[in-house]
């Protein structure tokens, strides 16, 4: 995806992690939406309990992002638990990286999905609490994924997963 062209209106690209208060929407495609896939969340036990804690603390402070959390907590209630040392290393999962395209312009990246802590646009970190994060969790390689944004929809493929923690046995 590119970088430079960025508009502030956050059409055709990624949100940045501190463009909270700008009024940038991502709407991930919900259940029983027509252009929603059915999927079944895979996760780890671990990135589980860290997320849980994660909505449950920004719920406190965070009243705006509501529905990206009603929708993440949604899915992390369906989702179906993998031990860390059973995950398949095709998986996204937290602190995943891998290289995606944007189907709409062929543009090629390689991203990270992260905690918000650790969010930095600049070196393709993106948060799990951004609605591409929600929409790219338990995703495999080979995967499209797709979500709402003002204009219309996004629609990333997943074309490799470059590094995943618990393929390299750290969890």
């Amino acid at each position: 995806m590119k970088r430079n062209g960025m508009t502030p209106d956050c059409h055709g690209r990624l949100p940045l992690p501190q463009e909270t208060d700008s009024g940038c929407s991502w709407f991930p495609l919900r259940r029983g939406d027509p252009m929603m896939k059915k999927r079944t969340l895979h996760i780890t036990e671990y990135d589980m309990q860290r997320l849980r804690k994660i909505i449950g603390d920004v719920r406190n402070w965070d009243r705006r992002d509501r529905e990206y959390l009603d929708y993440l907590e949604k899915e992390l209630d369906d989702a179906v638990l993998v031990p860390s040392d059973q995950m398949p290393v095709d998986f996204v999962t937290l602190n995943t990286r891998m290289r995606v395209r944007d189907l709409d312009s062929n543009d090629e990246e390689s991203i990270q999905l992260v905690f918000p802590s650790d969010a930095n646009f600049r070196e393709g970190k993106i948060s799990i609490l951004t609605p591409v994060g929600t929409a790219l969790i338990g995703y495999r390689a080979g995967d499209t994924v797709e979500w709402r944004i003002p204009s219309g929809t996004r629609r990333l493929r997943i074309e490799e997963i470059i590094y995943q923690p618990e393929a390299e046995g750290l969890f």
